[in-house]
């Protein structure tokens, strides 16, 4: 099974904004709950952050290809866990 990753700074707000949209498209959606999410700390985890290319947090990963990166809302992150139904 596909995995998403999602590189994450713990008190940047857009990240947090985006794990909220998760949690909620989750409630909203359970075809969503299925889907395997990590969540990637870049500060904690450094060491694994290292070895992707992405500039800004939050970035998605689907697998270990990068799928978005940046500032995104509730519409955006629909269609990346679309991806995975």
């Amino acid at each position: 099974m596909k995995k998403l990753k999602v590189f994450i700074l713990k008190n940047c707000p857009y990240c947090i904004r985006a794990i909220a949209y998760i949690n909620e498209l989750v409630k909203e959606n359970s075809a969503y709950a299925d889907i395997e999410v990590e969540y990637i700390d870049e500060r904690k985890d450094s060491a694994i952050a290292d070895k992707y290319d992405y500039f800004y947090v939050p970035s998605f990963y689907i697998e270990e290809k990068k799928v978005f990166e940046g500032a995104i809302d509730k519409d955006g992150v629909r269609k990346i866990l679309d991806k995975f139904i």
